[in-house]
């Protein structure tokens, strides 16, 4: 029987409790005080009246605040819903609101829109790191008696809510089992990260994103290896702290091995200690990937993984032949078929080399979207999981994934769905008309672009030669800017073009891949 996902850290601390869980700056936390901590703020939770199956939003950079936050909730067997730390306001109102969060865990460096969110959701504030006024300190010593141990849940009971998107409509919470997440993190603990208790893990992705929090969290805490905590990426920094600490492990997105190997180049300590390091969130060029696998002097496995699984799906992993441009081979209890993409009411599995739709099914495959019965019916079909992206299985049965189905935009390894950014910038009054589209990018893979018909834009035509009217600079930044304010740094365009008309196919739909299409060769040529 699949156990409760506050397992994961309460039996190492049992089995290993002197154990450093965390490095944080100067501060090491050992399996035994993080889970005190956990313990603690549980207390402070239960006293005011959060118990099981209720829904507890967190909002928290990386920290050791986090995971004591996170493990705290789920020793209630309460649910959690990670937040960015990057969103705004009205961005956590919505999930607080669409989630029904009973209470809203936030750090005190992102209280400003944390607090402003819960008070306008009606939820209860509860702060860590520093207090509020509306607030209860969640960590303040000796506040509430702490439970002994946590309260066990059925392997179907929902352990977090993931918030993800496509590119209709808003965000949507992707509901994960304990069984999803837990197995998840003991099988790819196994293979393909094969972590062991002596190993050192850097800490640099958001522990609110999927990846971060079960790939090096949860599969971290399950071996009882330590943790060194970044609380955000820059390559200079990353390198040091592997250095200094004898990191042995790397996962990453491609953006941070581009900006690793710049660093190095500039002179940075190269890690002496790495043994592997892993790639997701987008494609890593192969001949990146060749040149990292040359600079760090290790192994580098790229896999493939969604919010919605867990998120693991395949990977190349230790002990098997790496194949370069591929995502390797899928993990323990899934099971990975491509199918035909122009059939949505069923499942045609495709033969080996044919392009089609990835579909996914085994134990991480999520409970559904909350409260999304027709999005749900939507994406879980005849018992699969189709993924949207299009793919191709060899012979051998490695994935390639070959492009993306959604109009899904990646940029650094964060998914922004052009749908929610075109709502913000519709609001502008300079705005007509806006399609937002993904152009390639050398740093981020992909760069977000906004491609604007003005308000008082004429009939007809492709736009002006450059593509900006007279005052088209001066509006651009006042885009970016009015962008900034409503949303999270990496959802912003950095690229404004603006056109008279937009490309519309026969039924008035924006022909957003011929856009890109367009766009991209631009920045190519």
């Amino acid at each position: 029987m699949t156990r409760s996902l506050a397992a994961v850290l309460a039996g190492t601390a049992a089995r290993r409790p002197d154990r450093p869980a965390l490095i944080w700056r100067s501060e090491v936390v050992t399996y035994r005080q993080l889970w005190e901590r956990a313990r603690s703020q549980a207390g402070v939770l239960r006293l005011h009246g959060v118990g099981p199956g209720d829904r507890v939003a967190l909002m928290a950079p990386n920290s050791p605040q986090f995971p004591a936050a996170y493990y705290a909730v789920l020793a209630l067997g309460a649910t959690v819903v990670p937040l960015s730390a990057q969103l705004r306001s009205a961005e956590v109102e919505f999930v607080l609101r669409d989630s029904g969060a009973r209470a809203l865990v936030c750090e005190a460096s992102v209280l400003a829109q944390g607090a402003a969110a819960a008070g306008e959701a009606g939820v209860s504030l509860f702060t860590v790191g520093g207090g509020h006024p509306a607030g209860a300190a969640l960590d303040a010593p000796g506040a509430a008696p702490a439970p002994d141990t946590y309260v066990d849940r059925s392997p179907d009971d929902i352990a977090a809510v993931l918030y993800t998107s496509g590119t209709t409509g808003r965000p949507k919470g992707a509901m994960l089992t304990h069984r999803n997440i837990v197995t998840n993190i003991e099988v790819t603990a196994v293979s393909p990260f094969a972590v062991e208790p002596d190993d050192v893990l850097l800490g640099c992705l958001p522990l609110s994103h999927t990846f971060g929090q079960t790939c090096v969290m949860g599969t971290c805490f399950l071996a009882g290896a330590t943790l060194v905590l970044m609380p955000r990426f820059t390559a200079a920094d990353a390198l040091e702290l592997m250095h200094r600490h004898g990191c042995t492990v790397f996962m990453g997105v491609p953006t941070m091995y581009h900006a690793l190997l710049e660093a190095v180049a500039a002179g940075g300590p190269p890690p002496t200690a790495l043994s592997r390091a892993y790639s997701g969130g987008s494609a890593l060029p192969v001949p990146v990937l060749e040149e990292v696998r040359r600079v760090l002097g290790c192994e580098v496995y790229e896999g493939y993984g969604l919010t919605e699984t867990s998120p693991v799906v395949a990977y190349n992993r230790p002990g098997l032949t790496c194949r370069p441009g591929t995502v390797g081979l899928p993990v323990a209890g899934v099971e990975v078929a491509v199918a035909r993409a122009d059939v949505e009411e069923a499942v045609e599995p495709l033969p080996a080399g044919e392009v089609g739709e990835i579909v996914i099914r085994g134990h991480n495959v999520m409970a559904g979207y909350l409260g999304r019965p027709e999005a749900t019916a939507e994406v879980l079909v005849d018992g699969w999981f189709r993924s949207g992206d299009l793919g191709v299985l060899d012979a051998d049965g490695f994935l390639s994934v070959v492009d993306r189905k959604k109009d899904l935009i990646i940029r650094g390894g964060y998914n922004v769905y052009p749908r929610e950014v075109e709502e913000v910038l519709l609001r502008h009054p300079a705005v007509g008309q806006v399609a937002v589209v993904g152009v390639p990018d050398a740093r981020w893979g992909e760069e977000v672009c906004a491609v604007v018909v003005p308000a008082d834009a004429p009939g007809g035509g492709e736009g002006t030669a450059n593509g900006l009217p007279d005052d088209g600079e001066e509006t651009a930044a006042a885009l970016v800017a009015w962008s900034r304010r409503h949303l999270a740094g990496y959802k912003c365009p950095r690229r404004i073009e603006f056109v008279t008309s937009l490309p519309l196919g026969p039924s008035g739909k924006v022909l957003k891949r011929e856009l890109a299409g367009r766009l991209g060769a631009a920045v190519t040529s």
